[in-house]
């Protein structure tokens, strides 16, 4: 039988306070757990989303942040959006410098994350992890402004979204 998960449990100012089952953290308990983020934007100042597979136990099919993903415990935060990035995207972040941008604690009706954010100018290629993305592309800025609201983006995304707009060139 295969291991459960355990995610680090953090305060509102990201400090590692215990630890708990990923299944705990999912459930609606609330749990304060850190996850991390990356924007991949290109140099038109497209973003990257990946769609998330029908089979993720939370936001299946949606739209979201081109890398998303929870820390290990005992794991920085970089440790974790380098480990993420190539997972997810097959991207080497050692040689693509991310650029830090916010963080922030986002609440929905399941569960409570510490997200730090950050952001990489990249053409691509991507090596798509195919278990839990179903398919991935650029989407202009205007793109992304016309389907807000219309329940095709994770409520992070669409929360990071009026944030990551300041960062991206125009």
């Amino acid at each position: 039988m295969e291991q459960e998960e355990i995610f680090p449990l953090v305060s509102e100012t990201g400090q590692t306070i215990g630890q708990a089952t990923r299944s705990l953290c999912h459930n609606g308990s609330f749990l304060l757990h850190p996850v991390v983020h990356l924007h991949v934007i290109n140099m038109q100042g497209d973003v990257f989303l990946q769609k998330r597979a029908e089979n993720k136990d939370i936001q299946p099919g949606k739209w979201d942040t081109a890398v998303g993903g929870h820390m290990h415990l005992e794991e920085s935060i970089l440790e974790a959006l380098k480990r993420e990035a190539c997972e997810e995207l097959g991207l080497d972040l050692t040689q693509l410098q991310p650029r830090f941008l916010f963080q922030y604690a986002m609440t929905t009706d399941r569960e409570r994350e510490w997200v730090s954010s950050y952001m990489i100018c990249y053409e691509g290629p991507f090596q798509l992890q195919t278990e839990e993305i179903s398919e991935g592309r650029f989407w202009s800025q205007e793109e992304i402004r016309n389907h807000i609201g219309t329940d095709q983006f994770t409520p992070n995304f669409e929360i990071e979204w009026q944030r990551l707009q300041q960062y991206i060139p125009h």
